[in-house]
């Protein structure tokens, strides 16, 4: 199959989101276009209020934008309800995020089974048990958060994003709590869940380090994409950022 016939894992075209009305409507996403092939690693970059957050946002279906279309593991997903959507998001999409939003009083396990338990299903032990040993933790099973590193417990969340198999990956500032080793061990985690399963990556990041770990960094500006780099070090990332005053 040529690469143009390859359906993107997600696809926004001429997506504009705005927020309020009249002179004091705020347009976050200015008619942006953007093509992510399977199994691939995007890094979302871009200064303050440059629209990163809102983009990912769209793209993983928790916002609707204005105008435009979002296609994600092959759906419209401007033509699904909001029960479809979010049937879609927990089928297809896992999300890691800065705080790891783990349940305090669950055990590790019992935080990577949550989502599936709360959609009705009951994943087997040994399934729990495969995720955690995937991120490095199944020694950890039975410890609940404020037992773990800071690190630990984004691997926690890494490994219940992983728990459905998901097509998409949307992570948002996963290293923005950690310090460098632990940061890097997720960064390493993350890039494998690309590399050795095929899954699509897409990161929002502050981070020129984090984003060297990417296949291409998309750059954003005031809600339109400035720039893209493909597989740029830290240093090439750094520069493009300076430049555009971020």
């Amino acid at each position: 199959m040529s690469i143009s016939t390859i359906v993107p894992a997600v696809e926004l075209d001429g997506v504009t989101r705005t927020y309020g009305a009249g002179e004091g409507a705020v347009t976050a996403l200015d008619e942006v276009s953007l093509r992510l092939r399977p199994g691939s690693f995007t890094a979302i970059m871009g200064p303050s209020g440059s629209g990163k957050t809102t983009l990912m946002q769209c793209a993983a279906g928790l916002d609707r934008p204005s105008a435009g279309s979002v296609h994600l593991a092959g759906s419209d997903l401007g033509r699904l309800s909001e029960r479809a959507l979010a049937i879609l998001r927990r089928d297809h999409v896992g999300f890691v995020f800065q705080s790891f939003n783990l349940m305090p009083s669950l055990t590790a396990a019992q935080n990577v089974e949550l989502p599936l338990r709360l959609a009705g299903r009951r994943p087997p032990r040994r399934a729990v048990l495969a995720a955690l040993d995937r991120v490095g933790l199944a020694d950890r099973a039975g410890h609940r958060p404020a037992q773990l590193s800071g690190g630990q417990q984004q691997r926690v969340a890494i490994a219940r994003a992983l728990m459905a198999r998901p097509d998409v990956i949307f992570a948002d500032e996963p290293t923005g709590a950690l310090d460098t080793r632990s940061g890097r061990a997720v960064l390493s985690l993350l890039r494998d869940t690309v590399d050795q399963d095929g899954r699509t990556l897409v990161m929002v990041t502050h981070d020129p380090n984090a984003a060297a770990w990417a296949d291409e960094t998309v750059f954003l500006a005031d809600g339109r994409i400035v720039g893209t780099l493909e597989r740029p070090g830290a240093d090439q990332i750094a520069e493009r950022l300076s430049a555009m005053g971020a």
